[in-house]
């Protein structure tokens, strides 16, 4: 028995030297074809990471290694510095001083050695969103530590190939560097992502560990375990094992930001200003009760559904089943509550049938993604999909996609989505929608300096606040349209131009002088309705709107703020045909917008960019560098 085992023992060793040599000659065949190292800054392509870095320090004034060696960066913050710069070139900004250009050209004759690399006492480059690589198979990002680890006492066996691979499957990836005592679980990858090839199966198996004073190293291939000697006698240690990637990383971030959004929404203050909101609930209460064709008898998914109001609402119309899911632990405990001191909390059991609208609301705690870990549904089986899904500027905290998942998993085909359709609408705001008219007069002192910086800072972040429709300067345009019976969540992310041209009666406010008919736009407001549609309501259809023309709700509008204001005027007004688009000498005829927003890298939040054209009269332009915000 024992001579067996240990002809066992010897085979296994060989199989793993065999796998080891396979992956030493497909490392090997890696390495003979010598990639293109494209520079940070411009076009140019270089055979080798040295000669790239050489031209970015004479060239761009960027001294990658030195910058290394003055921080002291690991491969971690070296890995991320060079992705922050990708980003910040891709949006013509200096990577350094943050000035935005109109032309990849200008910022090149900007471009200047550093004078400081923190930025509230951290260095700008330090958001783990920059261990995600900018560009897709980025050879600088697995070769630029190279000399440096020749000069080591050891060899590292990661593959970092594999590792940009890894980076690339975004937040659904292989496993992380944790030790043996504190290891996080692994998270499964997306087949969808894996390689053809074998090794990348088994890439979460390798272990290995990058700039690490261990002097032991085990690999383990196709779950196989090799220990490998790697350092000096003296230096050797008991051997740990380390498992390489990103998974946990971008894991751990989800759960935090999902921990922190559910455990958000524990406040009862938040509820109550939702419940509080009469525009929001006399439109979900009227979609309800008002369309019995749609509500009697009808299975009924609430998603997100928080103190369970809506859930009762359904109940209340004669929904026969309403299965109401929360992912806050504490909500969920409240919503079962409130349904059963309402006589309407599902009861199992073979005698529960009390009076009519009772005894049909089931409260599922946990996220509608994970559904099926506590409760069965039978795919395709509900009615009705209810959820109040909107943050501000619709798509704030990506609820959306949540609520498609569930359309996808169970809803019956033709069955009803409430509400079913979503539009944005965009339109210029005047000089009264700022806080410059406040500053200028405090109790009769001029405040006005700040509010110049506070105007700065808005041309930088997003402001949801309520606006007073007499400071609209312009007709309102639709931005996007969604129909949420049909779109797919990739949808969410778009891309959208428009036109905004002066109202032709506007009220005399703040924004508008009489004597020249002119106007200021100092930016663009964004809000969004909601509609119930006749397509599933057919007895009262019912819109949910944020519009500043209609009663104010708690989601407000949002408010984006240009660099400079845009003076506008109707007509051919005498203009100087020599002075700047958009300007008093020479107003704006119109102005041409182009909007994106997409779900951002930090999980729940958007990101938005604003593109800004000043057109003349006679068809002359002025263009604004772009603008971007994170709301």
């Amino acid at each position: 028995m024992t001579k067996k085992v240990i002809e066992n023992e010897e085979m296994e060793e060989e199989e793993v030297e065999e796998q080891l040599e396979d992956w030493d000659d497909w490392n090997a065949e890696e390495e003979d074809s010598d990639p293109d190292f494209l520079c940070l800054f411009c076009d140019a392509k270089y055979s080798s990471s040295e000669a790239l870095f050489e031209h970015c320090t004479s060239n761009h004034n960027f001294d990658f290694q030195s910058i290394r060696k003055t921080l002291g960066l690991d491969f971690y913050g070296s890995f991320k510095l060079i992705n922050y710069v990708r980003s910040q070139v891709a949006a013509n900004r200096c990577w350094s001083c943050m000035l935005t250009f109109q032309s990849n050209k200008d910022l090149q004759n900007h471009l200047h050695e550093a004078v400081s690399f923190n930025k509230d006492g951290k260095l700008i480059w330090e958001d783990d969103k920059y261990l995600k690589p900018f560009m897709l198979e980025d050879s600088l990002l697995h070769t630029f530590a190279e000399d440096e680890d020749a000069e080591d006492d050891y060899n590292t066996s990661v593959d970092r190939e594999e590792l940009m691979m890894d980076l690339g499957s975004s937040v659904d990836l292989k496993m992380i560097c944790i030790d043996d005592e504190n290891a996080l679980d692994a998270v499964p990858s997306n087949p969808d992502t894996t390689n053809k090839n074998d090794w990348k199966d088994a890439s979460c198996a390798f272990n290995g560990f990058l700039n690490t004073e261990n002097p032991l190293e085990k690999a383990v291939v196709n779950g196989i375990e090799a220990k490998e000697n790697i350092a000096s006698s003296d230096k050797k240690q008991k051997n740990k094992h380390l498992r390489v990637s990103f998974a946990n990383v971008f894991a751990k971030e989800i759960k935090n930001v999902n921990e922190n959004y559910f455990g958000a929404y524990s406040s009862f203050g938040i509820h109550r200003e939702m419940i509080s909101d009469k525009v929001r609930m006399d439109a979900y209460r009227g979609a309800i009760l008002n369309n019995p064709s749609l509500m009697n008898g009808a299975t009924v998914l609430d998603v997100g559904c928080g103190t369970g109001i809506l859930s009762l609402f359904a109940a209340q119309a004669g929904a026969s089943r309403v299965i109401a899911v929360e992912a806050s632990d504490k909500m969920a405990a409240v919503a079962t509550q409130i349904a059963k001191d309402n006589g309407m909390l599902w009861v199992a059991g073979p005698s529960r049938h009390n009076e009519q609208c009772t005894g049909v609301v089931n409260v599922v705690q946990g996220m509608v993604e994970e559904l099926d870990k506590s409760i069965q549904i039978q795919p395709h089986s509900v009615d009705v999909l209810l959820s109040e899904w909107m943050g501000y500027c619709l798509l704030y905290e990506s609820m959306l996609s949540s609520v498609l998942f569930a359309r996808d998993q169970w809803l019956k085909p033709g069955g009803a989505i409430l509400p079913d359709t979503a539009t944005i609408f965009v339109a210029g705001f005047g000089r009264g929608c700022t806080s410059i008219p406040f500053w200028e007069n405090v109790y009769g002192f001029d405040m006005s300096c700040i509010g110049k910086e506070v105007f700065e800072d808005a041309t930088q972040l997003p402001i949801v606040d309520v606006v007073d429709s007499c400071d609209i300067v312009t007709d309102a345009v639709v931005l996007q349209n969604f129909d949420l019976a049909t779109m797919k969540p990739d949808e969410m992310d778009f891309t959208s131009s428009f036109e905004l041209e002066p109202k032709s009666e506007s009220p005399v406010n703040h924004s508008r002088d009489t004597k020249s008919k002119t106007s200021c736009c100092y930016g663009v407001v964004l809000w969004f309705e909601t509609g119930f549609t006749s397509r599933f309501c057919k007895e009262m259809p019912v819109v949910l709107s944020t519009s500043p023309h209609t009663p104010k709700t708690h989601w407000s509008q949002t408010i984006f703020t240009f660099r400079e204001p845009i003076v506008m005027a109707s007509g051919k007004p005498n203009a100087d045909d020599l002075a700047a688009i958009g300007t008093d000498a020479c107003p704006a005829s119109r102005i041409h917008s182009r909007i994106s927003i997409a779900r951002a890298v930090q999980h729940r939040s958007i990101d938005i960019s604003l593109e800004t054209t000043a057109i003349g009269s006679g068809a002359q332009k002025r263009s604004w560098p772009v603008q971007m915000f994170n709301l």
